[in-house]
């Protein structure tokens, strides 16, 4: 069975900081909630809180919290919205959102419940998203619940590991760092791996086809050097849109100082649509040192592609 939520309340308010007041219906836009003091182009449209949240806090405020009282749009029972995580939807046949951001910061004594109890529930378990598709909400409507799912492609490019010669180390390699990283995220993750010989035309349908089929990130390993078939990176550069140079010049200044010979690895990083795509040494040894690199920034990457403001 679907994980799913029950919406309990509804609620708007025209003016920030001010508490919001359940109605009937809400009208769920692009920009939020045309009546509500948050709409806007930006990543908190719509803030949700879970009647789980509210029990746990009456007791501790000795009084009954009204629905709206922690200025949230949505007051939902069902699960723990604060263990959801930023990608993850909300949906049913007229809406869907999608949850940006956990928590918020403490506005301390400029909030009414803060000043009234020294402490708030919303900063640690309120949750915030966007509208994805438009439509209308009331109490009592049910909305199910989809964890994000990180689709990977790993592609190897060597004729001899694609001839049956000697066997890929390095697709699996980062197959087993990106599990741990999305893992130790709480994130699922779906990861792919394909051998294929250093042939340009079949590099080029994979990658246009993980693009077109919106895998989230896709990396190879093999190819980037400056050997006869070495064509990684004449093929795949041309299909990124946005190259991001610094990570890879980052990681060959890091090597390059005590072994030279990584300055010869060409390897390019950048973005097309939402997938992140990487080119890689081949070697295993190559391999963990560039994802040790990587991985300190692929996160904050789809935060910025799709317009999470993290700070």
């Amino acid at each position: 069975m679907k994980k799913q939520i029950k919406i309990v309340s509804v609620n708007i308010s025209e003016k920030k900081g001010t508490v919001k007041k359940p109605v009937n219906t809400i009208n769920l836009t692009k920009k939020g909630i045309p009546e509500d003091a948050h709409s806007g182009s930006w990543h908190r449209q719509i803030s949700l809180l879970g009647q789980e949240s509210f029990d746990k806090f009456a007791v501790l405020a000795g009084r009954k919290i009204n629905y709206g009282e922690f200025a949230e749009n949505i007051t939902t029972e069902g699960i723990l919205l604060y263990e959801t995580l930023p990608f993850d939807k909300f949906y049913n046949e007229n809406i869907e959102l999608e949850v940006t951001q956990i928590g918020k910061k403490c506005h301390g004594d400029s909030c009414a419940i803060y000043r009234e109890v020294g402490n708030c529930v919303m900063p640690k378990e309120g949750i915030f998203a966007r509208v994805k598709k438009e439509g209308f909400l009331k109490a009592g409507d049910i909305l199910y619940y989809s964890p994000k799912i990180f689709k990977a492609k790993i592609i190897t490019l060597s004729d001899r590991a694609f001839s049956g010669e000697y066997q890929d180390l390095s697709g699996p390699r980062i197959t087993e760092i990106l599990n741990k990283f999305f893992n130790d995220k709480k994130y699922l993750s779906q990861i792919e791996n394909v051998i294929i010989p250093d042939d340009a035309e079949i590099l080029k349908k994979l990658i246009t086809e993980s693009i077109s089929n919106s895998y989230d990130i896709i990396i190879t390993t093999g190819g980037t050097g400056i050997g006869p078939r070495d064509i990684t990176i004449e093929t795949v550069k041309p299909l990124i849109e946005k190259e991001i140079p610094g990570i890879m010049e980052a990681i060959r200044i890091k090597y390059g100082m005590e072994k030279p010979n990584a300055l010869l690895s060409r390897g390019v990083a950048g973005i097309t649509n939402k997938s992140i795509i990487y080119t890689l040494p081949g070697s295993v040894k190559a391999v963990n040192e560039y994802m040790e690199e990587i991985q300190k920034t692929i996160y904050h990457l789809f935060l910025m592609m799709n317009s999470i403001d993290s700070h």
